[in-house]
């Protein structure tokens, strides 16, 4: 038997037949195109469903159920998308649309807590009864499982970890409070610091990482040239882990996982980014050694976290 992973993003849909194992046997992906009617969209899933099936020589009847990861505002319980910005989706009764069309049970929520469900079933959670995992992009997100369970909160918009406040320096968020955790520590943030400290510095080898264009500054940027001794980038690098180290360390000390899984594209650092965080929360923890600490590692799920997470909420709704 399997299950099918959908998940939805603002550029492109992807799709995949999921076993049991977290394996995709196949995937697909086609253009979201948001600005259609929903209608056409959810069409669109079910086209991609059905073309997968027909290519593994799959029957429908093989297929347990799907799950579904959206980005924005998820009613889990109704398979509602509240509202999404990324889709400009507002109360779209997606789970109930899909189902209609492909009579097969279907299960929505945030892409976030999907990806945590993936990670704690199929990833680097795989074995562990609490984890939290935080993504690190454009903004901060996450999920937390505990006892096998998402925490999901009333009409499931719990667990919003990149809006936890920190810091006090007054940045603005775009959710519209000032000194979310994501405006000290998302990739975003990264980049604006690196940008920050390059104009302060017109000697730092970061002008040289960029060909002297301040416009091609990424998250790498700060990294590579703390590697190659630029004391500029280092007090970037510091800063981040202490903004990113804080954020951790509550996180730690509300829910005492057994592990804090980070994702994104920062990640791809390594253990230029988990050892000096690592070593910041064995610092900050509550009762620092009296207790285990909890560690710090990486996803391990990457570019297919979104469909494999997707299918791992089917997997642990369908079979309760």
């Amino acid at each position: 038997m399997y299950y099918i992973g959908v998940d939805i993003g603002g550029t492109n849909i992807k799709t995949g037949v999921v076993d049991k194992q977290g394996n995709i046997l196949k995937k697909h992906s086609f253009p979201t195109l948001s600005s259609r009617p929903y209608q056409e969209i959810v069409q669109d899933i079910n086209l991609a469903i059905t073309k997968l099936l027909n290519d593994l020589g799959i029957k429908k009847e093989q297929i347990q159920a799907i799950g579904i990861g959206s980005p924005g505002s998820v009613d889990s319980k109704t398979g509602v998308i509240i509202y999404s910005n990324n889709i400009q989706w507002k109360n779209v009764s997606l789970g109930s649309e899909l189902t209609r069309l492909t009579g097969l049970p279907t299960y929505v929520h945030n892409d976030a807590n999907a990806a945590a469900m993936g990670e704690w079933m199929f990833g680097a959670g795989k074995g562990y009864k609490d984890i939290v995992l935080i993504t690190i992009g454009t903004g901060i997100g996450g999920g937390v499982v505990i006892n096998g369970d998402l925490l999901e909160g009333n009409y499931s918009a719990g667990a919003e970890i990149g809006h936890t406040r920190l810091g006090g320096k007054g940045n603005l968020c775009t959710c519209g409070r000032t000194d979310c955790f994501e405006t000290y520590a998302s990739a975003t943030a990264l980049i604006r610091m690196t940008k920050q400290a390059m104009q302060d510095n017109p000697d730092s080898k970061m002008w040289d990482y960029v060909n002297g264009d301040i416009n091609k500054t990424g998250g790498r940027t700060a990294f590579e040239c703390a590697k190659a001794g630029d004391s500029a980038a280092q007090k970037v690098i510091d800063e981040y882990i202490y903004y990113l180290g804080e954020g951790i360390a509550n996180m730690a000390n509300i829910f005492r996982p057994d592990i804090i899984i980070l994702g994104g594209g920062v990640c791809a650092q390594g253990e230029s980014l988990t050892k000096p965080l690592q070593k910041h929360l064995d610092k900050n923890i509550y009762a620092k050694d009296l207790l285990p600490t909890v560690q710090i590692i990486t996803a391990k799920l990457g570019n297919d976290a979104g469909i494999i997470g997707a299918a791992a909420l089917g997997i642990n709704k369908h079979e309760r």
